[in-house]
């Protein structure tokens, strides 16, 4: 990291809204900070944005423009292209939008969220690497060679979306702790390994299993050589045919930083749940009580709260199923567009579990909106394409935002969905800024 960034995390840790620096040790402009707005500005707005506005008016109080609110910066590590640095210790770092507009992430752009430290890669022997299936709840509780395991049990490919929990982090208000995602904390692949479900009936799944946890070879930042994270699923997302122990990403080796030599690959739910850098499942008779399991670690309060409300800690229940929502990949936020030409748009949309249903773009802040095109997803738990076109009645400053419905009905949220402490799953609208010229 480079000098002028240190302490820069510990002041945005603090209250990233007041800090004067950003994460990159640039000073704030107080005009782009979020929440900076109010429907009483709209002249500030406009010099702002460099355009008038021509739907100001439904323009939802205290927004920043998309304009800035969407302004990232790239970096790149080893083996990776197109990612913003969100932290340094342990290693996050987020997608581009554009960089999510193919139809499977690449492994270059494909997000890193680290809890700890991974294992050093010189020390990563493929000959020697084992997963250890074990618990209360397994029968025959055996070790596996990596080279056993692929011989032994039959290969699966699927196209699974992985998304950090606290994905568009950002943008909830008032703000919590955590890394401070935008929308880039997301990518959909194709995974190749064996069946979880396969691996665990060969050891034997006892009839009181209700969980099962995973273990990886990363480290605690601590150094004492904890586990810095051992999440799990409940047996039914388990043994669902999608849920895979990996060594594949897109036809190559699983990328470092995301869990080579071997992973769990687990679409729909926070993808803490899918372990990396795999060497022990454990099959459990109660809910799984690894690292970040309890307190307030990926869990949600079990009914509404009051946004800022202090929440009991017996009244938080672990995240599970993602909430449905959708990206913008093209055109970037910032375009130029003509005013007697149609503006093509397209982006990607999931839901948890489940599908999505509908799709659709408005370009008045959510007074209208237009129904987009809408691919069927290749497998269940991917993602889906959409595409859709809109024009713009004067020139000015326009915001597009995008909003998909589930197979269930349930919309997006235009600003902010239900608030939780640990600002976890916020499916609010994508949005883009667009100047009509």
């Amino acid at each position: 990291m480079k000098k002028k960034t240190k302490g820069i995390h510990e002041a945005y840790a603090k209250d990233p809204i007041k800090a004067d620096l950003d994460i990159f040790g640039r000073e704030v402009d107080p005009l782009t900070r979020r929440g900076f707005l109010k429907k009483s500005s709209l002249i500030a707005m406009a010099s702002v944005v460099g355009a008038s506005i021509p739907f100001a008016d439904k323009m939802p109080g205290g927004l920043m423009p998309a304009l800035l609110a969407n302004e990232l910066h790239p970096f790149s590590v080893k083996g990776k292209d197109g990612l913003v640095y969100l932290n340094d210790k342990p290693i996050n770092a987020e997608t581009l939008p554009q960089f999510l507009d193919d139809p499977f992430t690449k492994p270059e752009h494909f997000f890193i969220r680290n809890n700890g430290i991974p294992p050093a890669m010189k020390d990563i022997d493929l000959s020697k690497w084992e997963l250890r299936i074990e618990g209360e709840s397994c029968e025959r509780p055996t070790t596996f060679k990596l080279d056993e395991l692929k011989k032994r049990f039959k290969h699966y490919t699927y196209a699974l979306t992985l998304e950090c929990g606290g994905n568009n982090r950002f943008d909830v208000v008032p703000a919590t702790r955590g890394n401070q995602w935008h929308v880039g904390a997301v990518g959909c692949g194709r995974w190749t390994g064996v069946r979880l479900k396969d691996v665990l009936e060969s050891c034997g799944i006892k009839k009181d299993a209700v969980y099962i946890g995973y273990y990886g070879a990363d480290t605690s930042l601590s150094g004492n050589g904890e586990v810095p994270i051992s999440r799990g699923v409940p047996m039914h997302k388990a043994l669902e045919d999608e849920t895979l122990i990996a060594w594949q990403y897109e036809g190559q080796d699983i990328p470092y930083m995301n869990g080579y030599p071997l992973r769990l690959a687990i679409g729909g739910w926070p993808a803490s749940v899918a372990g990396k850098w795999l060497v022990r499942v454990v099959v459990r008779n109660k809910v799984h009580d690894g690292p970040k399991m309890g307190g307030g670690s990926y869990r949600i309060p079990c009914t509404p709260v009051a946004p800022g409300e202090k929440v009991d800690p017996n009244d938080m229940c672990i995240l599970e199923s993602m909430a449905v929502k959708s990206l913008i990949t093209f055109p970037l936020s910032g375009v130029h567009a003509p005013l007697d030409k149609a503006l093509a748009l397209r982006g990607k949309a999931w839901a948890g579990d489940l599908s999505v249903s509908q799709m659709h773009v408005s370009i008045d802040y959510g007074a209208t909106w237009h129904k987009a095109k809408l691919k069927k997803p290749i497998n269940h738990l991917a993602w889906q394409e959409w595409e859709a076109s809109v024009k713009f009645p004067t020139k000015g400053y326009y915001e597009v935002w995008a909003r998909a419905t589930d197979s269930k009905g349930k919309s997006q949220p235009m600003v902010l969905g239900a608030w939780n402490p640990g600002g976890y799953n916020n499916n609010s609208c994508h949005r883009i800024a667009v100047r009509v010229v």
